[in-house]
């Protein structure tokens, strides 16, 4: 299918609104009655490369809650990683994490409310995920949801819904429906739809229908603020409501229209992607993070002159991207051979050769420690499931083993699943302050405040974002 220009795909929009992230800021202060902690349930840890200076959790106990709660954030991020396991699973630790949340809620006597965050190429457990938030609320805290608000625009990675359809591209190349990119083909989380009605639909399994989810076009949103209240408060019983979305400025004055839904008695669920949350709090957009400011945030413990690149995921644009850097910088290359890592026999052996050889060369220069490029699937998704979990234990293997025996002048991450990984397991995070992005509206930096890597810079990187060039641009920030 032939790509779709943006002047073509934007053609005949009305005027993108005028309103600041200090707008949105002044109407949430000028709203009665109390301001919720945003609880962001992230099904991996790329949510956070929009927003700046809020907490990430990577364990989700009542006092975990407790400890964010007592810094004063408006929001934390949770991390878990729940994209990467079997549906049931997803439930469970849904309701750990929203359980918890509303126990330390009602002993610090603050009002929360949770966000789904998922992909904004539409992958991940829906409508599984908001539809278990919205049954925790009601059975622990007596709270009907009327709306579950679904918000997959990503303008900073090309990811932009016009007329009920979703779309990923960029400015120079174009656009395709989303339904008719690789990421739609994803082993475990694939579809068809493109129109985001539809979607719910074929992701529901026909349990809703497209006729009842609320479309919210960018022409009322652009035009008519109190159009769009009234869409917003006519949803009812958890009903679906699509928005369309392409600039920043249309996820403020989204913002501003929930502000008032809210303070008019609606209660909504967020499923979305990254970039809503800073609209939603009044964040501005954050400048990529400058080497000045990486350093400053480094601790002072001693660190080897090499960093650590940790590759997992197995999209297109990620192996052109490492192809990108290795180009720059040459660095040595070791692989997690997918058929060891699933052979008893040969899996220990292995992965010790892997961490004697990194621990030896970053003692010098930069290392890649990633999986085979060739992605090995099951018989189904949930076989395709248990095999990735297998290989993000062997990375986890390895990152624990380095780091046991010396510590990287940095830690990226490449791709969602791993990134948690790297993070929670391998790193042992549990608790961080996401600091703010890389790359322009993309790729997080986050600081540890515990585990054996506190004060290493740890860079989020997700799979699907950035240029051909991006990682490797990354790595040379960090090493200067």
């Amino acid at each position: 299918m032939p790509q779709i220009s943006r002047d073509e795909l934007l053609a005949g929009l009305p005027p993108v609104p005028t309103v600041s992230a200090a707008d949105v800021v002044a109407a949430q202060q000028a709203a009665a009655g109390s301001h919720p902690v945003y609880v962001v349930l992230d099904d991996d840890p790329t949510g956070t490369q929009s927003i700046s200076n809020l907490p990430v959790l990577t364990s989700w106990d009542e006092e975990d809650f407790a400890w964010v709660f007592g810094t004063g954030a408006p929001a934390v991020y949770v991390m878990t990683n729940s994209r990467s396991l079997a549906p049931a699973d997803a439930v469970q630790v849904n309701r750990e994490a929203v359980d918890a949340a509303l126990a330390a809620a009602k002993a610090a006597n603050i009002e929360v409310a949770f966000v789904s965050r998922s992909d904004s190429t539409l992958r991940g457990h829906f409508p599984l995920e908001p539809d278990t938030i919205a049954r925790c609320l009601r059975e622990s805290a007596g709270v009907e949801v009327d709306g579950i608000v679904i918000v997959p625009a990503f303008g900073d990675a090309g990811r932009i819904t016009v007329h009920g359809t979703h779309y990923a591209g960029n400015p120079t190349d174009g656009y395709l429906p989303v339904g008719e990119t690789e990421f739609a083909r994803d082993a475990s989380f694939g579809y068809t739809a493109s129109a985001l009605a539809d979607w719910v639909e074929e992701k529901s399994g026909g349990e809703r229908s497209a006729a009842d989810v609320l479309v919210l076009d960018i022409e009322t949103l652009r035009t008519d603020p109190q159009g769009t209240l009234e869409l917003l408060r006519s949803a009812t019983g958890a009903q679906p409501i699509a928005v369309d979305i392409v600039e920043e400025e249309d996820l403020r004055q989204l913002s501003l229209a929930l502000i008032k839904a809210e303070e008019a008695g609606s209660h909504f669920i967020y499923r979305v992607g990254p970039p809503f949350m800073r609209a939603r709090l009044g964040q501005e957009v954050h400048a990529p993070l400058t080497p000045a400011e990486i350093n400053a945030a480094r601790g002072e413990r001693p660190v080897a002159p090499g960093g650590l690149v940790v590759v997992g995921s197995h999209v297109g644009l990620t192996t052109r991207q490492l192809n990108g850097l290795r180009e720059r910088q040459h660095p040595l290359e070791l692989e997690i051979d997918v058929a060891q890592v699933i052979d008893d026999d040969a899996r220990e052996a292995h992965l010790s050769n892997l961490i004697d050889q990194a621990v030896d060369e970053l003692s010098r220069a930069d290392v890649i420690v990633r999986t085979s490029r060739t992605l090995v699937t099951g018989a189904d998704a949930a076989d395709s499931l248990a095999i990735s979990r297998r290989v993000s234990a062997a990375v986890v293997t390895v990152v624990q083993g380095i780091i046991a025996r010396i510590l990287p002048r940095f830690v990226i991450a490449k791709g969602g699943i791993t990134s948690s990984d790297v993070a929670s397991k391998g790193l042992e995070i549990g608790r961080a302050i996401a600091l703010g992005p890389m790359l322009p509206g993309i790729v997080s930096l986050w600081l540890a405040q515990d585990g054996p890597a506190a004060g290493v810079p740890y860079v989020v990187f997700p799979g699907n974002v950035g240029g051909d060039d991006s990682l490797a641009e990354v790595a040379d920030k960090l090493k200067q």
